[in-house]
């Protein structure tokens, strides 16, 4: 049996979502197609746009210029800073580095799936929080620590890590 090569040209319609708006790539396209090296660029500001790179997004790049899917989904797989579904409003990294593994960062990440009712990686049902386990925030002196979006919270307990997020909720509404 011989398997039979599906060129990006050949896409069917179906495969493209109607609810990502396309048009938005279109100037980085213009700007990165035929330049050599401009994957990773490419794919970076792929996901600033969309927050991440959804998946009909790789076939109109491999349509409009000549990075294969497979090289492009091998990138973004490869690299921790692509991602490929969806992220909340807010992402919160807990720091699980050496000197926060000492400080219990564990009951700070277990605290948060607790009260967010969300696994390590996962997203809250109404898009709010992505919660992260990352090796290191460089904020030793402070552990143990987490951020989210720019901000850093150190000297973290179970109780002070929940009323951060109650905060935030708050603050959403």
């Amino acid at each position: 049996m011989r398997i039979q090569r599906i060129k990006p040209q050949h896409i069917k319609e179906e495969v493209i979502a109607k609810e990502t708006n396309l048009d938005l790539i279109t100037p980085l396209i213009v700007k990165y197609a035929g330049k050599k090296g401009s994957l990773i660029p490419l794919l970076q500001g792929t996901q600033d746009i969309y927050g991440y790179i959804p998946e009909e997004v790789f076939y109109i790049i491999a349509e409009k210029t000549d990075y294969k899917l497979s090289t492009m989904y091998g990138v973004a797989t490869f690299y921790a800073q692509f991602r490929l579904s969806p992220v909340g409003k807010h992402i919160v990294k807990v720091c699980h580095g050496t000197a926060c593994h000492v400080q219990n960062a564990k009951a700070i990440t277990v605290a948060l799936q607790e009260f967010l009712k969300i696994d390590d990686g996962a997203t809250t049902p109404d898009g709010l929080f992505t919660l992260e386990s990352v090796a290191c925030l460089g904020c030793c002196s402070l552990a143990p620590v987490m951020m989210i979006g720019d901000e850093t919270y150190g000297k973290l307990n179970a109780k002070n890590t929940k009323k951060i997020i109650r905060t935030i909720k708050k603050n959403e509404k």
